[in-house]
């Protein structure tokens, strides 16, 4: 079975460690602790009929590396990036957008998708305030919540049917 390596990128909070700890083993925890450098997680994807059956390495970052990130030795070999951001602090947005420049320029024609996390934070009625570059993106922007699970395996989907499309 193919392995491929898929780094998740944000700053810190933004949900990260949660979004993976939902997919790997379908929990959600409500103590936070961050991640000091990396944390190392394996997903099986199943075969598809619009894929193969592949593993996903997924590198689980320290928030606090900025653009620094791409000279570092934990994103070599990375196929894609899921870069986060919460809904809930703008902020975070604007990052997300330089981490995927910075993402894209460092590894031109892999695939990255930018999800928006937190999303069960918002009420039903309160439209997400999303900055201009995430309205006109050309990549995938996915509205995730690692508290309920919603778009969580579809976004880890998606990155490894585009890694396969891509020959990465």
């Amino acid at each position: 079975m193919t392995a491929r390596k898929v780094m998740l990128l944000g700053e810190i909070g933004v949900g990260k460690s949660s979004l993976i700890r939902r997919l790997v083993f379908d929990k959600f925890d409500y103590d936070y602790k961050p991640t000091l450098g990396v944390d190392i997680y394996r997903y099986e994807v199943p075969e598809s009929t619009e894929r193969k059956a592949m593993s996903l390495i997924v590198w689980d970052t320290d928030g606090n590396m900025g653009q620094a990130i791409f000279k570092h030795i934990y994103m070599r070999q990375a196929a894609g990036a899921l870069i986060l951001g919460d809904v809930t602090r703008r902020d975070t947005l604007r990052t997300m957008l330089d981490l995927g420049q910075g993402f894209r320029d460092a590894f031109p024609g892999r695939q990255f998708s930018y999800l928006v996390n937190k999303f069960d934070l918002l009420t039903k009625d309160e439209p997400p305030d999303l900055p201009e570059g995430l309205t006109t993106a050309t990549v995938p922007v996915i509205q995730t919540s690692a508290k309920t699970g919603h778009n969580v395996n579809d976004a880890f989907l998606d990155i490894a049917s585009a890694i396969q499309r891509r020959g990465l």
